[in-house]
């Protein structure tokens, strides 16, 4: 009696392995495998070819458990019988398979859900060997199983799609935790951003666009690049539609002959062609663009080909690792703080940049900048002051300037 006891209580084990097994297999992080299976982890590498292969994976362990099961209910059934007669199959029944649930499925299964790893890995030690030994038998029983899942019109060859989404891997990245860094992980959410965002949401509009007029006099021309904060500057003639090139301020000091006057013709000379872009682009594609143009500078059209403005390199750039100076004054010179609640905003801010800078919410799937987002909550371009409310945001319009809001007081209600 003693050693059918054992017999049972070692089967019983064996059945916890496979059950842990399968459970850590299947919970294996598919992603974190491959990395560790590209670094010549052993353990990793073996399973992912077990993995590789999940119906002959499965197959071994469905067999391997199912046998262990029917020999311990076979044991049991004779313990029960020798101390309990007849009424003793029923009870050891009821036993063995509170024990099974316990012992053999629940608590490993758990374990193996919590730590796939450790289970995993080293079960794949045992199952590939018994993969190689009962290859017949599981080759059979798959050839079965299979033919009966084709009868359902499904392809069991058929590998499901491991890759992820846009945003299944913003779901990855926000649920790291500490294995990121919170800067690193913003970083990677902005560059996620990139797909969802134009060329429209971040370009400097054609009313802000600082460039030289070609037709304009020389000395103010010249002013104009010594005080200029930029080191790229659209080159036109009488309009802003009317581009001639891009001049890289870096040139300067070629504009001059020999008697120190500078040269309408040289800045013609040292510019460069324009290049042009649709306000629809995405900021992923252009930021490729950028790169395979060898261009820091583009003009964005819309349309019917009009200018509507301009955007740059690092306009892109810090969508991605935010902004290159500190402070919100620096950071967004249009947003002036009253006091800790109130802010004066010039009404060509865009959106987004008073999103980012305030912390706040308002809706961008509309117009982008702050005069456009009033202009159409109102339904009028307002002559005087003028106030009104936005979700949880009060404006008040303080400027009204050419036919557009100019200046506006807000803050959170």
């Amino acid at each position: 009696m003693g050693v059918l006891f054992i017999t049972v209580a070692v089967l019983l084990l064996i059945s916890a392995f496979f059950s842990s097994s399968e459970t850590g297999m299947m919970a294996l992080n598919r992603y974190r495998l491959r990395h560790l299976a590209n670094r010549n982890h052993a353990n990793a590498k073996r399973s992912e070819q077990l993995l590789s292969t999940p119906d002959r994976l499965i197959g071994i362990i469905l067999i391997g458990n199912n046998l262990v099961n029917i020999f311990a209910a076979q044991l049991a059934t004779i313990i029960g019988v020798r101390l309990l007669g007849e009424p003793g199959i029923a009870v050891a029944g009821i036993i063995l398979t509170l024990a099974l649930l316990i012992f053999s499925e629940v608590t490993p299964k758990t374990i193996a859900a919590i730590y796939p790893e450790k289970i995993a890995f080293p079960a794949s030690i045992v199952l590939k060997p018994l993969l190689v030994m009962g290859y017949p038998f599981v080759w059979m029983v798959n050839k079965i199983s299979n033919g009966l899942i084709k009868l359902l019109g499904i392809d069991p060859e058929k590998q499901p799609d491991q890759s992820l989404s846009s945003e299944e891997l913003r779901t990855v990245v926000t649920e790291a935790g500490n294995l990121i860094p919170p800067r690193h992980q913003q970083m990677l959410l902005n560059i996620l951003d990139l797909e969802k965002m134009t060329v429209e949401d971040i370009m400097i509009p054609r009313n802000e666009v600082q460039g030289i007029d070609i037709d304009d006099d020389l000395n103010d021309i010249m002013q104009q690049i010594r005080r200029s904060p930029y080191t790229r500057l659209p080159v036109f003639k009488g309009d802003i539609n009317n581009i001639l090139g891009v001049l890289h301020l870096r040139n300067v000091s070629r504009f001059y002959h020999e008697d120190g006057e500078l040269s309408k013709q040289m800045i013609t000379r040292y510019m460069v062609e324009p290049y042009f872009i649709p306000v629809s682009t995405s900021l992923n594609v252009q930021l490729l663009q950028f790169q395979r143009n060898h261009r820091r500078l583009a003009m964005a059209v819309d349309e019917y080909g009009d200018v509507q403005g301009i955007v740059t390199l690092e306009d892109l750039l810090s969508e991605i690792v935010g902004e290159f100076t500190l402070g919100m004054s620096h950071e967004n010179p249009e947003i002036e703080p009253i006091n800790d609640d109130q802010y004066t905003i010039d009404g060509g801010t865009t959106i987004r940049d008073i999103n980012k800078t305030l912390g706040w919410d308002l809706p961008i799937d509309g117009p982008k900048t702050l005069n456009g987002l009033l202009v159409e909550h109102l339904d009028i371009i307002p002559e005087q002051a003028v106030s009104c409310q936005i979700g949880r945001y009060r404006f008040e319009v303080t400027e009204v300037d050419d036919n557009r809001v100019s200046q506006v007081t807000c803050w959170e209600a």
